[in-house]
């Protein structure tokens, strides 16, 4: 009922409703056979009875159907594509068949198993993901956004090109509790791409701006995409290893756009906004410090060994604590009062760390009774519910995409294609590891092209992810590889979504707004090519510079070098430096960044001696003119 009908016609609003409420009850009555039979049907797992098979029948094609009025027709028909492929994949001539399997192996298998529409996506999509984006709502609900806001105005607003450069230091921030790129683009677009298109920039880079800043959103620690906290699960590792793995190239990913716009904004002469207009971003941090504790305390539980699902309850409790604690202190005299107060709400909070998380619970209780009391305490209780179903209504979407995801992972297990489609890749790799990880990142792109970031990173890296690892790349390193192209995916024209997200706002085509953000993008296309063959970009061992040198020098190096490339790179794309960059130095510039990026003998110090060429020449050249022009 929340969302609407994906039909040329849909149906009245009365019988839509009937229609929704048929399928929430029909979903209802499978879960509801599933947790009765629970026992039975463990027993009897791979010998299911025939109204086992017709129950399953039943959640496939409620599935199906959720999947295509909430996201479209690409990914159920992705899904019913491979669910077809076990059904009929013996027909197809070698090496594409498989042995066969009969209808209720199939029903069974997808239905009821565990790599099925019941894997690990789904487990963590109803554990970790939900929390974190309830996390996110209502840390938005609290005033976080504002918060952003403000100290991106106040730090670099005005600076030259401040407008755009608050779009990526907003983003940038909302990322770390949104961890979803079109979310992102809608909440933080409002007001940055306006704000850029006001100061000069066009609505085409103003809008790629912010759809790459947001979609980086993804990468950005603590709070990563959903798809960090799959990956955690699916390479068993502590959530805190793939933040490690994440936090230089996101750093060097908001870097590179950074530059870009200081660059664009150099070349339109965009001057930065006035003094007035700008708020204090010391002042936005002293009146809303306290809604960095919850985040801080996230960050401080994942890095001491707790789970995610404990560090995102224990942050979640938190903010609803300061939620409905500032609400309450409204309510009383300011001064001695108020202050004790907010001690003892501070004690509450840290009581958690002896007593556990029921004395937060208890706290929270409370303060809904006091704020039910008031007038607008009951505002804000109410804004505190409207908060939970806004995560839900997130969560939904995120939760189908998981389940349905789950029906190409049961196909791959069930019938071996994932094995088929790794051994491709590395015979491909035996003759060159580039033209393999072009063709994953191929994959990566094509897929996005159709669905979410989510089941693209499950699909590539169940298929890629091993078969990258027979060929020396780090396991991490090769799903955070496929991770990044599945977020870019979404900046790839034809089929764009983050773009097609900010279009509305910016008022500009979506397909010239992609093209403005792979532009602005251009390091995170590279900086997973450049992490595979030095794994210390992601903070792994691994890679001959690590073993001839030691792992700390091979850090810096690398992170140098990234540097370096994406300064020439961004001069090459914008074509302008000190001043406008004439057409040799641009492929100079372009050139020796190529020469960095490139993983050969000799191609480092080719890179950097044309690198050092190109900025003398281009300080050369802009110091002959300024002397010309001032004789």
């Amino acid at each position: 009922m929340v969302f609407p009908l994906r039909c040329r016609r849909p149906p009245r609003p009365a019988a839509w409703h009937v229609v929704a409420g048929i399928l929430g009850l029909v979903g209802f009555a499978v879960a509801l056979y599933q947790w009765w039979e629970y026992k039975a049907l463990i027993l009897r797992s791979g010998d299911p009875t025939e109204l086992d098979i017709i129950v399953g029948l039943i959640a496939l094609a409620v599935l199906f159907i959720a999947t295509y009025l909430l996201m479209g027709p690409a990914l159920p028909i992705l899904a019913g594509t491979f669910l077809l492929y076990c059904f009929l994949g013996h027909l197809l001539p070698a090496p594409l068949n498989h042995r066969g399997y009969d209808f209720s192996q199939v029903v069974d298998h997808m239905a009821f198993g565990t790599e099925g529409i019941y894997g690990i996506p789904t487990y963590v999509s109803s554990t970790y993901i939900f929390l974190f984006i309830l996390f996110g709502a209502f840390l938005e609900r609290a005033g976080m956004v504002q918060l952003f806001t403000d100290v991106s105005l106040g730090l670099v607003g005005g600076s030259r090109g401040g407008a755009a450069k608050v779009s990526v230091i907003s983003s940038g921030m909302m990322g770390t509790i949104s961890g979803s790129g079109v979310a992102n683009v809608v909440t933080t677009g409002q007001f940055t791409i306006p704000l850029m298109k006001r100061f000069g920039y066009r609505a085409a880079f103003a809008g790629g701006v912010e759809a790459t800043s947001s979609m980086g959103g993804q990468i950005m620690p603590p709070v990563m995409g959903a798809v960090a906290f799959i990956m955690a699960e699916t390479l068993d590792v502590p959530y805190s290893e793939i933040v490690k793995a994440a936090v230089v190239p996101a750093i060097l990913y908001f870097a590179s756009a950074f530059w870009m716009v200081h660059l664009e904004a150099g070349k339109r002469a965009l001057l930065g906004l006035s003094r007035d207009e700008l708020p204090s971003a010391r002042a936005a941090l002293i009146k809303g410090w306290h809604l960095l504790l919850p985040l801080a305390m996230l960050v401080y539980l994942l890095f001491s060994g707790y789970t995610p699902l404990f560090a995102g309850t224990v942050g979640l409790a938190l903010t609803v604590l300061l939620i409905l604690g500032a609400s309450a202190a409204l309510g009383l005299p300011e001064g001695v009062l108020r202050f004790i107060f907010w001690i003892g709400l501070g004690i509450v909070g840290a009581a958690f760390l002896k007593y556990g998380i029921g004395i937060v619970g208890l706290g929270i209780a409370a303060l809904v009774l006091i704020n039910m009391a008031m007038r607008h305490g009951r505002a804000t209780v109410w804004s505190a519910i409207v908060g939970l179903a806004e995560g839900a209504k997130t969560a939904l979407s995120v939760g189908i995409a998981c389940a349905i995801v789950g029906i190409i992972i049961g196909t791959m297990t069930l019938t071996g294609a994932a094995t088929t489609f790794g051994g491709f890749i590395v015979s491909v790799g035996k003759e060159s590891l580039f033209f393999s990880l072009v063709l994953t990142m191929i994959t990566c792109i094509i897929l996005g092209m159709g669905i979410p970031t989510i089941p693209n990173y499950i699909i590539t890296s169940s298929l890629a992810g091993p078969a990258l690892e027979q060929l020396g790349v780090p396991l991490i390193v090769s799903h955070m590889f496929v991770f990044y192209f599945g977020i870019l995916a979404d900046l790839t024209p034809p089929v764009a979504l983050a773009c097609f997200a900010a279009a509305p706002i910016a008022k500009e085509s979506g397909f010239r707004i992609s093209l403005e953000a792979v532009k602005v993008a251009a390091a995170g296309f590279v900086i997973p090519f450049m992490a595979v063959y030095t794994p210390a970009l992601m903070l792994q061992d691994g890679g001959p510079l690590s073993q001839a040198y030691g792992y700390p020098v091979a850090v810096a190096y690398i992170v140098v070098k990234v540097l370096i490339a994406i300064s020439l790179w961004g001069a090459a794309v914008i074509g302008f430096l000190k001043t406008h960059m004439v057409w040799w130095e641009r492929i100079l510039a372009a050139g020796a960044a190529g020469l960095l990026i490139a993983a050969l003998p000799m191609t480092d110090e080719l890179g950097l001696a044309l690198a050092i060429v190109t900025f003398a020449l281009h300080w050369w050249r802009t110091r002959h003119h300024a002397a010309t022009a001032k004789t």
